[in-house]
């Protein structure tokens, strides 16, 4: 397991003012300190498709791992068949949890994602990427500060607790409209749920049109009083 001795400082300004509000010049630097060892865990949401394209053009052949839960929109693995197609020396790993829905079921009940969403949520997220993690020094992520109270704090270069590792995160200052500005400019595949009412998806039983203009998240395990999958919270 690795510890945070082999935590190196970042550059103390990374030109959030840039045309990309530093977001190339943090993945520059990110795959420079890094290499082969930083990973992007990629949902294939707007933001990600948005990083994706700033990746490959500073590592063209990077590593990609999507958390395969078995439970996603058919729209979600439509367009990573699009960004395959798009970026063919992307390396995608399609990450699957260790226990198959049906076994699952058979050990914990049936729909647990309803009577107890954190052990699914870690079950078929937080465990895989453990898993895909380990032995890393560093992975990427496509949080924004806009996007909700849990992560206003958010910086460029993070000590992540949860998986002992440094956690990286290039467009933390963009915000909802520079996103799907970036988005058009570029002509990029995007989820076409994006266009019913959907800002922000994940798992299709815990992920519902957002009931909250001002809150993108706000259709995510709608009514559950839960905020996070857990993959950015440190235990």
């Amino acid at each position: 397991m690795l510890t945070f001795d082999t935590w190196n400082d970042p550059p103390s300004e990374f030109h959030p003012e840039s045309d990309t509000k530093g977001a190339l010049e943090v993945l520059g630097w990110a795959y420079g300190e890094y290499g082969e060892e930083l990973v992007y865990a990629c949902s294939f949401g707007i933001e990600g498709l948005v990083l994706l394209d700033l990746i490959s053009q500073v590592k063209p052949n990077a590593d990609v791992v999507f958390l395969d839960t078995d439970l996603h929109f058919q729209e979600t693995y439509d367009v990573i068949d699009q960004v395959r197609e798009r970026y063919p020396s992307l390396r995608i790993l399609m990450k699957t949890p260790s226990l198959t829905l049906e076994e699952q079921a058979r050990k914990h009940g049936d729909e647990l994602w309803k009577k107890d969403p954190n052990l699914c949520c870690q079950l078929r997220k937080v465990q895989p990427l453990e898993e895909e993690l380990n032995g890393t020094k560093a992975w990427l992520s496509g949080l924004r500060r806009e996007q909700s109270p849990t992560r206003k704090n958010v910086q460029f270069v993070n000590k992540d607790n949860r998986f002992h590792s440094v956690k990286v995160c290039p467009l933390i200052h963009w915000t909802w409209k520079e996103v799907w500005r970036y988005a058009h400019r570029h002509d990029l595949p995007y989820n076409k749920l994006h266009d019913q009412g959907f800002p922000s998806i994940g798992c299709q039983p815990c992920t519902r049109q957002a009931i909250n203009p001002n809150d993108l998240r706000s259709g995510r395990w709608s009514g559950q009083g839960k905020l996070e999958c857990g993959l950015h919270q440190d235990q």
